[in-house]
């Protein structure tokens, strides 16, 4: 069977034949009492094992992952921590018992670098096989990889937290050996989890793999200072996309949340802030039907919602119209409705605050052109015609940037007419674009594929060579 798709299920299946083990002195007689009084044992049994000597086990499935290398052993063992944790995650507590100070329950995972391992303490013939030998998180099958990261994850959640935060399960001061620091693990689990992000190690599993474990880690500061350092922000965006089969409405869920609690951490906003991931989040809660989805969207917007520019986007991108759409639905989630009614007081506060021209130029600088109403209001045009001046005619250079290099037909038809209506209602507007070289750009468009593009760029022309005191007669 491809290792790829084996289950939990089927590898405990397997006789394990540990008196052979204890034999060559890979587990010792304790260890191997221990694996007869829980191995093949129902459910129950193992449960009350766990109970009442629930760090004596871990000890013996740490022992076993980090000096048994061969592969169906790993497995069955990272099996049977799969189902002792799915059956009560509070058990990964259980790897950062006290008496388990002078272990390092996360090696077995991670891959060793030289200088870590190294040092005073070692036998120098096992450091360097150690050394050599990859951990299971990077150098094991498919199922070794997905259970490893599965349960480190778990583990790192799990573990107690000292007053820095950053305390790993036992970096005691008498032991001989150097042991993982929190720093190190999170370090090796998120260049796993943000390589899986790119080419991942599974054509189906590795993508979901990886955003179900941020989802869990991510609840932890330290935990997105790591992810952020790595760069992984932008490997979400690609994925807030609508969905629709089930496997892929979780995938955005996680996705989706990874972002929520990426927007309590001041360096994952800035990068958000310069992303496409706001648009992408409103195509989702336009779409979406799924209430937790939608919940951990609006959430995510109520963060952000103060933060930077964002206020102005969420206005541009047609935030408010939505809110009131979503209202209208039958929520039975509550805190989805508070959630909206606040978003909602939220976006009329930026919408007050914001002038008219300051939303046209957020909309401009974004590239976001859509035909929102100050485009065609004669009225905008008259009040604000002086501020296009700002900064050596930026907005100008920027709407004839997006002529160039825009492939959205509405911003091209848009800018098109933006830039004829300040031909038309500035005094010098014909001879400002002129200057500016925009009349070869809007030639161009006048062969475009769109008819909206086709038909502006024409209005554009035409009242370029007509200026401002016929181009009025012209019709819009």
């Amino acid at each position: 069977m491809d290792r790829a798709e084996l289950t939990t299920e089927q590898v405990l299946k397997r006789d394990i034949p540990w008196e052979t083990y204890m034999t060559t002195k890979l587990i010792s007689g304790t260890g191997l009492q221990l694996l007869r009084r829980y191995d093949n044992r129902a459910e129950n049994v193992r449960a009350q094992l766990l109970d009442d000597d629930g760090p004596a086990y871990v000890k013996v499935f740490v022992s076993i992952l980090r000096d048994i290398f061969k592969e169906e052993t790993v497995e069955y063992v990272l099996a049977l921590i799969d189902e002792m944790l799915t059956a009560n995650p509070k058990r990964a507590r259980l790897f950062h018992d006290k008496s388990l100070a002078n272990e390092d329950t996360y090696e077995p995972f991670l891959r060793l670098d030289q200088a870590y391992i190294v040092g005073d303490g070692f036998d120098s013939l096992r450091s360097f096989f150690f050394w050599l030998k990859s951990r299971l998180l990077w150098k094991g099958n498919w199922f070794i990889q997905e259970k490893s990261c599965k349960i480190l994850s778990l583990i790192v959640s799990a573990r107690p937290k000292n007053q820095d935060g950053v305390l790993a399960n036992g970096e005691a001061s008498n032991s001989k050996t150097k042991l993982s620091t929190i720093d190190d693990v999170l370090k090796g689990l998120v260049e796993w989890l943000c390589t899986q992000l790119k080419k991942p190690s599974h054509p189906t599993r590795g993508i979901p793999t990886a955003i179900n474990c941020l989802a869990a880690l991510l609840k932890e500061p330290v935990c997105r200072s790591s992810f952020v350092q790595a760069d992984g922000v932008k490997l979400l965006i690609p994925l807030i996309c609508p969905a629709s089969t089930q496997q892929s409405i979780q995938l955005l869920y996680e996705t989706c949340l990874c972002v929520w609690l990426l927007s309590y951490y001041e360096p994952a906003i800035e990068y958000l802030a310069t992303s496409r991931a706001l648009p992408r989040l409103v195509d989702v809660v336009r779409s979406s039907t799924k209430e937790k989805v939608v919940r951990v969207v609006v959430l995510t917007f109520k963060n952000l919602l103060s933060k930077g520019t964002f206020g102005a986007q969420m206005v541009d991108l047609g935030l408010p119209q939505i809110v009131q759409s979503l209202k209208a639905q039958a929520w039975s989630d509550e805190d989805l409705l508070e959630a909206l009614n606040q978003l909602e007081d939220g976006l009329k506060d930026n919408i007050k605050k914001l002038s008219s021209f300051d939303k046209y130029k957020q909309e401009v600088l974004l590239g976001h052109l859509d035909w929102s109403p100050m485009h065609k209001d004669p009225l905008f045009w008259r009040d604000n015609i002086t501020c296009f001046e700002e900064n050596d005619f930026q907005i100008l250079r920027v709407l004839i940037t997006i002529m160039d290099s825009s492939t959205d037909p509405r911003a091209l038809a848009v800018a098109c007419f933006d830039l004829s209506q300040f031909i038309q209602y500035h005094p010098a507007g014909r001879v400002i674009v002129n200057d500016l070289k925009a009349k070869e750009r809007v030639m161009k468009l006048m062969n475009h594929e769109s008819p909206e593009v086709t038909k502006n760029a024409l209005l554009c022309i035409q009242r370029l060579f007509l200026g401002a005191k016929y181009a009025s007669f012209l019709q819009v």
